[in-house]
């Protein structure tokens, strides 16, 4: 059905960078066909944007939400906030290939138990990415495989480096998820089932990366005392294959550590100037994965997001229930696994500085199957633009804009996205440049953003006003051989 719509008269901020201009934009089945002054008159729906930027839809590059697009495709958290596009199956856990395997810590925070949804387990990445587009979501998906989810596929032990047969194993998968349209691969050697992995073990894992577009994205060993030493480890894979490389959620987590960015990104500078290799990050201090007492030592501050054994104990501090309940915090944790928490870790100086490096793109890293979910799964990308770039003029709106669009839709090679331009998906945000923040906190984790005015996926209206328009027009981008 041929749908026509002019978007008349808003700032358009393209995605590249460049400054805002003034401009209307003609959408005609999916595809933006014009960008420019149109003339009076013509057929199709006219919008009047006077006093608000349009934008491209944002880009996601770093979420767990490989269940979330099937449980609930109507993707609220992400479409609220003008998300028209995520990528999933980051830091080595990813739903595919794992099938019916049990979904050991971290893999929980995506696949549910084994048995409870056999429509949400698939053996292979073809089966997952078939069922997306079986059904789809409101927004568009790309995806990673994960290696952790590989080696529980693989092997018969996890407290180990992988043998030869199952490393070989390994990269057939890889093989396969690749020719099924999978981005490339994500690491996640700081988790316990992928802790034994050697970088030899990932590097022949990953070998069929090699002379691909695909990339390796890598969640790091240590993000504390060892960060610059893990940063190198991960860096070097991504050489030694001759890959694209992003490192995940970079950030330098503990007090003992403030300050270190300065290191991380002078380390990064070095290292590009013989590799491709960029970062993303979330806007908040706070970090939030799985109950770990070595991330509870290091936190100034600890929120119980989730437990299994204690579910009334989400949204409570560590310490405030330990101490009613006569616990030592280690004692509590044990108490409360299987369990998740965030952890108040980092320096606002720190990412500030992370935030506005050139090369960093936005990424909430949310968990939206938390109780009590982080807020940076409601609100990363309009904090970007409300409190970074308006109040604190880290950057600029052009510059915070290109973080969330073109720049991710470069490095991940989402064709025909992440620009105002004719020939392009008509992937796009409508908002407020003055209003425009982020409302979840940590008291109230999900509260939808202030703002956003409208968000178009696929040239279809999505979300308006404040509520979703039920449509249901995402699409799975696959990477282009």
């Amino acid at each position: 059905m041929s749908t026509t719509v002019l978007l008349r008269g808003g700032l358009v901020v393209d995605g590249t960078g460049a400054l805002p201009r003034r401009a209307d934009v003609a959408v005609r089945d999916g595809l933006i066909t014009a960008v420019g002054t149109a003339p009076p008159g013509g057929t199709g729906e006219v919008v009047d944007l006077d006093g608000l930027v349009l934008a491209p839809g944002f880009i996601d590059v770093h979420t767990h939400d490989d269940r979330l697009l099937l449980s609930d495709p109507s993707m609220t958290p992400k479409l609220s906030q003008g998300v028209t596009t995520v990528v999933t199956g980051n830091c080595g856990i990813s739903l595919a290939p794992l099938g019916d395997k049990m979904a050991v810590p971290p893999l929980n925070l995506v696949a549910a138990e084994a048995g409870a949804l056999p429509s949400q387990r698939f053996d292979s990445f073809a089966g997952y990415l078939a069922a997306l587009e079986a059904q789809p979501p409101a927004i568009n998906c790309a995806a990673l495989v994960g290696h952790t989810t590989l080696r529980v596929t693989a092997m018969s032990s996890l407290d180990r480096p992988a043998a030869d047969a199952e490393i070989a194993a390994m990269r057939t998968q890889v093989a396969e998820a690749l020719a099924a349209g999978a981005l490339g691969v994500s690491t996640g050697t700081y988790y316990a089932p992928a802790s034994a992995a050697t970088a030899d073990e990932i590097r022949r894992v990953c070998e069929p990366l090699r002379s691909t577009s695909a990339l390796i994205a890598s969640h790091i060993r240590d993000e504390g005392e060892r960060v610059l030493e893990s940063m190198t480890e991960a860096m070097e894979i991504a050489s030694a294959l001759g890959v694209r490389q992003v490192l995940s959620h970079h950030k330098v987590l503990g007090r003992a550590n403030f300050g270190r960015s300065r290191e991380t990104l002078a380390l990064l500078d070095a290292a590009r100037r013989t590799q491709d290799v960029c970062l993303d990050c979330y806007p908040y201090t706070a970090a939030s994965t799985v109950m770990r007492k070595d991330a509870a030592a290091q936190a100034q501050r600890v929120l119980i997001a989730w437990s299994k054994a204690r579910p009334d104990a989400a949204g409570r501090t560590l310490d405030e229930l330990a101490a009613a309940e006569g616990l030592s915090v280690d004692a509590l944790i044990d108490a409360l696994q299987p369990a998740g928490a965030i952890y108040f870790s980092m320096d606002e100086a720190d990412v500030e500085r992370i935030l506005a490096y050139p090369e960093t793109m936005v990424g909430s890293d949310g968990l939206p199957h938390d109780e009590f979910p982080h807020p940076r799964l409601w609100g990363a990308f309009p904090r970007v633009l409300g409190h970074y770039a308006r109040r604190r003029r880290l950057f600029s709106l052009e510059q915070a804009v290109h973080k969330m669009t073109g720049l991710p839709a470069d490095r991940f090679r989402l064709a025909g996205r992440g620009r105002v331009a004719p020939g392009m998906r008509a992937d796009l945000v409508v908002f407020d440049p003055e209003r425009i923040t982020d409302a979840a906190t940590f008291e109230h984790p999900k509260t939808p953003a202030t703002g956003i005015e409208s968000v178009y996926v696929n040239g279809t209206l999505a979300w308006h006003q404040g509520r979703s328009t039920g449509a249901r027009t995402g699409q799975v981008i696959r990477r282009v051989h």
